[in-house]
């Protein structure tokens, strides 16, 4: 089976997810500048087949769009224009990065991990893509 690949994507940064090839498990992945990303997912879907990309789509409390949104959706244009065989789906991303933080603090991570935004976005992927392997079951 292909990987499904799940995007936290950020202003200076994005957080990415992946399944295994059943798509049991949501793994952190990797933490990559915005300007490189396309160039780092062109290089991992030439190594890994990926059958799916999630991105997490940033919406206040009243299901409006947040300010990210414009970005976001700019970026699934480019993304539908780069991998035109694969599909794109939009999740849901409100409170991951909360929950991100609260999962390092349960599992015990050090305070200078917490800090470091790269981390949390990794964290924050991980989540997004959970939740949507989730409602596909």
């Amino acid at each position: 089976m292909s990987r499904i690949l799940a995007i936290d994507y950020g202003a200076k940064r994005c957080g990415i997810a992946v399944t295994d090839p059943l798509q049991i498990i949501a793994t952190a992945l990797e933490t990559v500048r915005t300007h490189d990303l396309m160039e780092f997912l062109k290089k991992y879907c030439l190594s890994e087949d990926v059958q799916t990309f999630v991105i997490g789509m940033p919406k206040r409390l009243d299901n409006t769009e947040s300010d990210n949104a414009a970005r976001v959706v700019s970026f699934i244009k480019t993304l539908k224009k780069g991998f035109p065989g694969i599909p794109v789906h939009e999740h849901d991303e409100r409170f991951t990065s909360q929950m991100a933080l609260q999962s390092m603090i349960a599992a015990g991570s050090k305070k200078s991990d917490r800090r470091d935004k790269g981390n949390i976005d990794k964290i924050s992927a991980t989540i997004i893509l959970q939740s949507y392997m989730e409602g596909m079951r």
